[in-house]
Order: structure tokens, then sequence, then C-alpha cells
């Protein structure tokens, strides 16, 4: 079992690499989002096993392409909302969207016990998910051809704004939760093994149960990632271009005046505190019955 381990570790460590570096040369990441792919593939694949890896695989490809797709489009709408960070993800943005599902993987490749592996297997599928949901929410809403509405209050709200949510990107939240559920249910049917030797293979309900578990929770967390958005993730005001944005300052270092939420929460913390939430919806679902 520890050679195991120790061979998918250092397996991790080689593709998470080449992973990061071919994203850092399509300029999907930064140098320290590489490095954040390095810090969060290596566990996932380590101790969560190949499905793990390559359900953190279908999450950064899927991703990365929808963060591509429509550029032209997507520039035009982005300059209306201002983001916290540009295009390519960096250390932040990789901890926070792989930090919740690496650490969730560890725990389940040290666990001992059936149960304790099933509760961290679903909340690593979870954490996952609700990522993926958010992502593709983030990635395909800002493209509604319908304006969005703040989720607290259901008023019209600038596409983009934390908070704000549409029919479009509820549908892509659903779309990126699902996808981690199928692939997760394909590989698993394929060769359970593959998730650890000591697991073995689910019961026959289980497989579906956890799928379910998968699509709600990762759902869940996206609506949660929207509900922080909306409330207490820090609002700035750019007084040059009268419009809000996630920026604490402009390009030249000016702080911008907060006019909403807490300074410290900023969007790689919403969105780490919402893959958390999916982890334990998804747990608890999973769970039941």
């Amino acid at each position: 079992m520890q050679s195991d381990v120790t061979m998918r570790l250092v397996l991790g460590l080689i593709i998470s690499s080449a992973i990061g570096v071919a994203a850092f040369r399509r300029a999907s990441l930064s140098r320290s989002g590489a490095f954040g792919a390095v810090l969060i593939g290596t566990p996932l694949f380590g101790f969560g096993g190949w499905i793990a890896g390559v359900l953190l695989m279908t999450f950064f490809i899927s991703s990365s392409a929808l963060s591509h797709y429509k550029a032209q489009s997507r520039s035009k709408r982005d300059a209306a909302r201002f983001f916290d960070k540009g295009g390519r993800r960096d250390l932040g943005q990789a901890l926070a969207n792989g930090g919740a599902a690496a650490f969730c993987a560890v725990a389940f490749g040290l666990s001992d016990s059936p149960s304790a592996q099933h509760a961290w297997q679903a909340a690593m599928l979870g954490a996952l998910a609700a990522a993926t949901a958010d992502t593709w929410a983030t990635e395909l809403g800002v493209l509604s051809q319908h304006p969005p509405v703040l989720i607290t209050t259901l008023q019209p709200a600038t596409p983009g704004r934390s908070g704000a949510v549409s029919g479009a990107g509820l549908v892509a939240a659903c779309a990126g939760a699902t996808l981690i559920a199928v692939v997760f249910s394909v590989l698993n049917t394929l060769n359970p093994a593959m998730l650890t030797p000591a697991l073995g293979t689910f019961a026959p309900s289980a497989p579906i149960r956890t799928a379910i578990a998968v699509i709600i929770g990762g759902a869940a967390g996206s609506v949660f990632d929207s509900l922080l958005g909306a409330t207490v993730q820090a609002q700035y005001y750019n007084a040059h271009l009268t419009k809000p944005t996630e920026k604490s300052c402009d390009e030249n270092g000016i702080p911008h005046a907060l006019i909403s939420g807490w300074r410290w929460m900023n969007n790689d913390l919403v969105n780490f505190l919402a893959s958390i939430a999916g982890a334990g919806i998804t747990v608890l679902i999973a769970s039941i019955g």
C-alpha cells in the first residue's frame, strides 16, 4: 500500500507538473498558478487515486476551455465588471478551487475504515463538483442574453457582478456538477479498484446515490458562492469608471472605496468556502439511506 501511494505521488507530481507547464504556455495559468497545480494535483493523484486525478483534469481542462470560449465577447462583458484577477489563474485561485478537494483526498487515502473513506471520497467529489459548477456558471453565465438578478433581492444586476445569477448560469452550474458526477460514475464502473486498493467495490446502489449527491452538492456550492458574493464578499467602487469592481485598487495602486462586504473576504476565499459547502452537502446527501 505504501509503495502504491509513493508511486502515485511521484506520478502525480510528474503529471501535474506537465499540466502546469502546458497551461502556463497556453496562458491559462500564471507561474504561481502552475505551482498551485502541482500542489493540488500531487496529493490528489497520490492519495485520492487515479479517478481523483482524472476528475481534477476534467475540472481544469473544461474550465480552461470555457475561459477561451467566445473570448472576444467575454472580454467586452468582463470590462463591465473588472474581475479581481485576470484570465490567468494564479496560486490563490488554484488553492481556492482545489485546496479543499486535495485535503479530502489526503484524508481519504490515510483513512483505515471503509465508512470514513466513503465520507472523505464524497467530500472530495463534492468539492471538485462545486468548483466546477461555480467556474462554469461564471464563464457561461456572463454570456447570458438576459440580464442577471442579485440572488438576495432578485433585482437586476450588472452582468458578472458577484452575487448575480441568471438562468444560463444556473444551468451551467448544474451541467458542471453533472460532468464531475458522470466522469466519476463511468470510471468507477470501469474499474472501482482505481480508487484505492483498500476501498474495493461499492454496493450496487451506492454509485447512483453518490452521483446524485455530487450533482446536488456541486450546484448548491455554486449557489452558496453567489450568496457569499452578494452579502459578505468585498465590493469596491471605481470612481474613474463609475463602476463596481472586485479590485481593491487600480493599476496605479490607488485604493478603491469599499462599498459593501468585508475587506478580507475576497473572491478566492469565497470560492474556497463554496467548495467546502459543496463537500459538506455532498457527504450529507450521500449518507442518507
